[in-house]
């Protein structure tokens, strides 16, 4: 079972549902959010196991090459280009498809793993970190979704971006986390729009709602989407949150994620 956790924006609080709701759930905690993973502050993991993470780019056997650039040719990306005398490949634009290999009419082309990041794993927990400087996040991505074989709940990267639709790969169920600001409202229909367009079936969760802050509710209510639940505004959840703690900590806000964790289930049982 695959439980997908996204957000249009940032902050809204995709991390602190992800996490409560792994506990309640007794589900694998995932962290997709390659480029500034934060779930480990609140579920403390030591002593992880870590698996580097590779792309396969091309080395040229200069001996071989005859400079036809038919690989450049190939490349969609960009990522080659015929300089004078030999082949000049940009790393950060490659995407290790193969292309170029393939094309190669004398087999110049050898392709050599580059390490881009790392996957850190320990008892229902995994964490996707991308290497400083490394543009892509998807392929470590990708290696979390084969690696997880347990029923999980994977946070997303924040946004609507290549990373967050490698994330929903095979999703059974997403919940789109929001805010009740003009912001989180613009965001959330573009999150709306991209799991629609994916055909996952999906919920929305209102965190930091307030009694008198209609926004969100109005407009699942125009558009007839499934508000499952929301989370009310607390200044002693934020303090724990700042203090990386977990929210089920306090009791009331335990009862709100078993609510939520219950209600959850229903919708996987039924998607």
């Amino acid at each position: 079972m695959k439980l997908v956790v996204l957000s249009g924006k940032g902050g809204t609080g995709k991390t602190t549902v992800s996490t409560n709701l792994s506990k309640v759930l007794n589900m694998a905690y995932v962290d997709c959010d390659v480029e500034e993973p934060n779930g480990h502050i609140f579920l403390n993991h030591d002593h992880v196991e870590e698996k580097e993470v590779f792309l396969l780019n091309p080395e040229f056997d200069t001996t071989k090459c005859t400079m036809c650039g038919q690989c450049v040719t190939s490349c969609q990306f960009n990522a080659l280009a015929k300089v004078l005398d030999r082949i000049m490949l940009f790393p950060s634009l490659c995407h290790g498809c193969g292309a170029c290999s393939l094309a190669c009419p004398v087999d110049a082309i050898m392709e050599k793993p580059r390490t881009i990041g790392k996957i850190q794993y320990q008892n229902q927990f995994y964490m996707g970190i991308l290497n400083i400087k490394e543009p892509m996040g998807g392929p470590v991505i990708s290696e979390l979704n084969k690696m997880v074989k347990e029923s999980a709940i994977f946070d997303a990267p924040p946004g609507t971006s290549c990373s967050v639709v490698k994330t929903l790969d095979h999703a059974d169920f997403a919940l789109l986390v929001t805010e009740p600001t003009k912001f989180g409202l613009h965001d959330l229909k573009l999150a709306v729009e991209l799991v629609k367009s994916l055909s996952v079936p999906f919920g929305i969760i209102e965190n930091r709602a307030e009694e008198e802050e209609f926004l969100i509710r109005d407009y699942c209510e125009e558009e007839g989407l499934d508000l499952i639940y929301q989370i009310p505004f607390s200044k002693s959840a934020a303090s724990k949150y700042a203090g990386g703690r977990l929210l089920i900590e306090d009791d009331d806000f335990k009862v709100h994620f078993e609510t939520l964790g219950q209600l959850v289930m229903k919708r996987l049982e039924g998607a």
